[in-house]
């Protein structure tokens, strides 16, 4: 309730600034108050419940505010704001939230008539409540008082509801021309406001377009059918608009199903006589590739869900067809029970594509993640995804995996279960790897390297078992890259464990092995080793041990004592042919 009114406070000021506009008429945003409004109060999650609940608090508290009382507590006095009346514009919010108040309760009733069918009639009669609110709205905005633009808004607003009224009697021409004229007049709005507001007539323009294809569609134009299933794609449509789609869809298929009557897979071919499951695989391929088309993740997400609500109604099906089967069986003592019968082939399949659906959704909602998990955190007060949140994915992976690996009729395919083992042992590695990354995010190296190193086991095994099942790898993530990803990872982790001193101090005394080997002589080997980043790091053993090295060798010349030399008589000098100058030259010593 404080709430409630908090909001109106804020919306009034909005009125009140805006109560005059630029001409110096009454002005009135209906389409931003309504839409604000939804938004903030139930519209977001399709609780209409909740929203009528708010306008009626609303439309009290603006009666008390105007002092507009239809009589008082003992006797009702019915009113009518008139023309005269209109010298505030919340007398316009009066009669817009009295409309509003009626088409909640509509919508309301429409999703309870889901289950209940008689209360379609209480539904038709609070649609139209709501069109003559808006009827009465748009004679009141006539008035010279009011402005241009909210005479504009009154007259789109009568109609929308005017066609949703319309719609819903299948009166598909009357329809069709209301949300034309409805479209038409917020096109015009759109292309000559701000942007902020165009934005807003853009988006009714927007959920209005799909009630017109199919209009056009029941009409008798075959083209719409494409353009509404190219919006399908796009999320275009929602609320009445979706079941509708969902429901033409459907009757388009049932009218292909009767001349399809067997499904070939595995090898075998498998009649279909259920009416139900013929629909179902005649939408598969299409189902399959809307999805391949989307590149919202958010529509991707609703095409998944749909596919599967629609897989385990078939299954569900062919299940009350086999116990029907298991009773006969079991009356005839039939001699070949042993053999898997083709209803219990074709539920067999029909699990097979749930379970594939399964698999192919969960990691689609992994690649997601991982591209967020990539980007830098913008606000710290938001939490972001985590490694935690992906190995959940994973494990709804491998057990979907489990689970094929013991479909009925499939024991002795061997191929298959080659198959079904590789993608187990792909989906195993990726999970290991984002449990490893959770250890880092907590400093836990060592559990952290050793799951890495868990990953290259089974990417290798993954390479090596490839080799002869190789189209089983083309829809399945390319462990090559995980390979790559890893090795950069382990080394960043190692490079970390050794710079954390404080979670270094903190390890235990096994790890933590004393040893005296320095550093260069253990290169090969990664240690926990805490004085790595002390003062005094074991990097080399200084000063290095004596090595033994040789010394210079002796020659020792053995060989000289036994050389013969040549005479040199005619090269010496002799004393005796020197004769007096030689004689002087001794004397003196100038010979020597």
């Amino acid at each position: 309730m404080a709430a409630d009114k908090q909001n109106d406070t804020k919306v009034s000021s909005l009125d009140e600034n805006k109560n005059k506009s630029a001409d110096g008429g009454i002005g009135l945003e209906i389409l931003q108050i309504i839409k604000e409004s939804q938004q903030q109060h139930g519209l977001r999650h399709g609780d209409y419940q909740r929203y009528r609940g708010y306008c009626s608090r609303r439309l009290r508290r603006l009666r008390k505010t105007l002092g507009f009382k239809m009589g008082n507590r003992h006797k009702f006095v019915g009113k009518k704001i008139t023309v005269e009346m209109i010298s505030d514009s919340r007398y316009l919010l009066l009669v817009l939230m009295e409309a509003e108040r009626a088409w909640s309760y509509a919508m309301q009733l429409k999703q309870e008539a889901n289950t209940e069918p008689r209360k379609r009639f209480h539904l038709m009669a609070r649609l139209r409540k709501a069109a003559k609110h808006s009827e009465r709205l748009e004679k009141l905005c006539e008035s010279p008082r009011v402005d241009a633009k909210t005479k504009l808004e009154a007259q789109a607003y009568t109609a929308y509801l005017t066609g949703m009224v319309e719609f819903e009697l299948q009166e598909w021409k009357l329809a069709m021309e209301a949300f034309n004229k409805c479209k038409t007049i917020y096109e015009k709005l759109a292309s000559a406001f701000t942007e902020e507001l165009a934005v807003l007539y853009r988006q009714r323009v927007d959920e209005i377009s799909p009630n017109i294809r199919y209009c056009a569609y029941n009409i008798g134009d075959q083209n719409a059918i494409n353009d509404l299933m190219q919006m399908r794609l796009t999320g275009g449509g929602g609320g009445m608009m979706a079941e509708k789609l969902e429901a033409l869809i459907t009757q388009a298929r049932t009218k292909q199903a009767a001349t399809m009557s067997e499904v070939e897979w595995r090898g075998r071919s498998v009649p279909v006589k259920i009416d139900k499951a013929r629909v179902f695989l005649l939408g598969l391929a299409d189902n399959e590739a809307a999805i391949a088309q989307t590149a919202n993740e958010e529509t991707k997400e609703h095409l998944y869900e749909t596919l599967l609500a629609e897989c385990r109604d078939t299954i569900q099906a062919v299940r009350e067809e086999l116990k029907s089967e298991a009773k006969q069986r079991e009356r005839s003592s039939d001699g070949d029970s042993g053999k898997v019968s083709n209803l219990q082939f074709l539920h067999s399949y029909l699990t097979y594509i749930k379970l594939c659906t399964l698999v192919k959704r969960n990691e689609s909602m992994a690649h997601t993640l991982q591209a967020k998990l990539k980007e830098p955190e913008v606000d710290e007060d938001k939490r972001g995804p985590r490694p935690q949140d992906l190995i959940r994915l994973y494990d709804i992976i491998l057990q979907s995996l489990a689970e094929l690996s013991t479909l009925q009729g499939l024991e002795d395919d061997h191929t298959f279960q080659k198959e079904v083992s590789l993608k187990t042992l792909v989906y195993k590695a990726y999970r290991c790897f984002f449990i490893a990354q959770s250890y880092v995010l907590v400093k836990k190296w060592s559990e952290a390297l050793v799951l890495y190193e868990r990953v290259l086991k089974y990417a290798m095994e993954v390479q090596s078992k490839a080799k002869s099942l190789n189209n089983s790898l083309k829809d399945l993530p390319d462990v090559q890259e995980l390979i790559a990803e890893v090795n950069a990872e382990k080394y960043s982790l190692q490079a970390a464990a050794i710079l954390d001193t404080e979670e270094t101090a903190e390890v235990p005394a096994k790890q933590q092995v004393k040893d005296n080997t320095p550093l260069c002589n253990r290169l090969e080997t990664f240690r926990l080793d805490p004085a790595l980043v002390g003062k005094q790091p074991n990097l080399v053993q200084f000063p290095p041990d004596f090595q033994p090295i040789p010394c210079k060798p002796l020659f020792f010349d053995l060989a000289l004592n036994h050389v013969a030399f040549p005479p040199l008589d005619d090269k010496v000098e002799q004393k005796g042919k020197g004769g007096l100058t030689g004689y002087i030259k001794g004397i003196f010593g100038f010979g020597s």
